[in-house]
């Protein structure tokens, strides 16, 4: 794939970054900017598809619930977790599996920070598998995208030092009982320091072709 520009921001609110990536979307579809990828974080929220059932949500959750045009469930972004928004025009890109592709550069990212990661196949008629996985069947990576127009919008979620206990307050994905990881509990089982976040971007960047 061609080369895509990379915007590193700070920490931004989640609802602030989604009116900012509608924008970028629009902008894209008209030209007027290339393909990017926008690189931050976001305060404690709890993000959720339409197709995600009630009881998987938290109750009287201290932390903001909100509703989202992505594919995926209910998911957690907060501190210590690397948020990817890819804004691409797979027209132009050509066909593609873009999830696919997404995946493999993620797991060839955290390569480079020395972890082995995995992708999974969905089992027919099962709940979605896609993300990047451990071999031991963590979840580190979540991945919701969208595509309208031609034109993706969101993307992923890295867990690099997050907060895990969040995740077990709700379904996290759709998926019950399913652990989720992050680089610095992967780092710790090897007796090593976890990546920083600087790191992490530039791996994660450099995957994926975004310079």
């Amino acid at each position: 794939m061609a080369d895509i520009e990379r915007i590193d921001l700070g920490e931004v609110p989640y609802q602030d970054a989604i009116r900012e990536m509608g924008d970028w979307v629009a902008r894209r579809r008209a030209g007027e900017i290339g393909d990017r990828l926008v690189l931050l974080g976001h305060p404690p929220v709890i993000t959720y598809g339409s197709r995600t059932p009630p009881a998987e949500l938290p109750v009287d959750s201290p932390i903001p619930l909100v509703a989202v045009d992505r594919g995926g469930q209910a998911t957690y972004h907060g501190p210590g977790q690397l948020i990817g928004y890819l804004v691409l025009n797979l027209r132009e890109r050509g066909p593609a599996d873009i999830v696919r592709w997404l995946e493999n550069g993620l797991i060839e990212a955290c390569a480079v920070l020395g972890f082995q990661v995995v992708r999974r196949e969905t089992p027919p008629g099962g709940q979605s598998l896609v993300g990047v996985w451990t071999p031991a069947g963590e979840k580190l990576v979540s991945i919701g995208m969208r595509i309208r127009g031609g034109v993706t919008s969101h993307g992923f979620a890295l867990n690099v030092t997050s907060d895990l206990e969040e995740f077990t307050k709700f379904t996290a994905c759709g998926l019950p009982d399913v652990p989720m990881t992050s680089l610095a509990a992967m780092a710790a089982a090897q007796g090593r320091p976890a990546p920083t976040e600087a790191e992490a971007r530039d791996a994660v960047a450099e995957a994926l072709g975004a310079r």
